[in-house]
């Protein structure tokens, strides 16, 4: 287990040592810091919202867009824009099977029991990098705020979540 730095005069972290709280939603996401004991959540860059829709596009070009603007994607490019991808976490296609036509995208049957795979351009993603998408985008956003590296951060997961939806989770992470 690695040390974390306190100040002991205020009880703050040591700018190096920034932890940041993650609520990876299966609609929404968003991040959070602690300033004192005041949490504060961080907002898009208007200040408008806190929240982060849970959406992964892959656009022709190989760009990855999460986010906003990938949930504006979702109308025009559903076959290349994933979302729920946290109902899938932990899950084999057996699991899903009987769900697939709710999801626009195309997930895979490779007769295993291995991670549900979704294909998009002829390659294969599994949920752990799907929403490994979606947290970098929410580190890459809470950085800009604090203008400091975020190496640390605990991850919310639902009570109902398995051991394997859990460790899903964490790999992503």
């Amino acid at each position: 287990m690695g040390k974390i730095a306190i100040n002991l005069k205020d009880g703050s972290l040591a700018s190096s040592d920034v932890i940041v709280g993650i609520d990876l939603g299966t609609t929404n996401s968003l991040v959070a810091y602690m300033v004192g004991e005041n949490p504060t959540t961080v907002k898009d860059p208007d200040g408008s919202s806190a929240l982060v829709p849970s959406i992964v596009h892959f656009d022709e070009k190989g760009n990855i867009i999460v986010g906003e603007a990938a949930r504006e994607l979702l109308v025009k490019a559903p076959e290349r824009t994933i979302f729920s991808v946290k109902r899938l976490m932990g899950k084999s296609y057996q699991d899903v099977a009987k769900h697939k036509n709710f999801f626009s995208y195309q997930i895979i049957d490779d007769d295993s029991e291995s991670l549900v795979k979704i294909e998009i351009d002829g390659r294969f993603y599994n949920p752990v990098e799907l929403s490994a998408h979606i947290l970098k985008y929410l580190k890459t956003r809470v950085e800009k705020v604090l203008n400091a590296k975020v190496n640390r951060a605990v991850i919310t997961v639902p009570a109902y979540f398995n051991d394997a939806q859990r460790q899903a989770t964490r790999d992503a992470g």
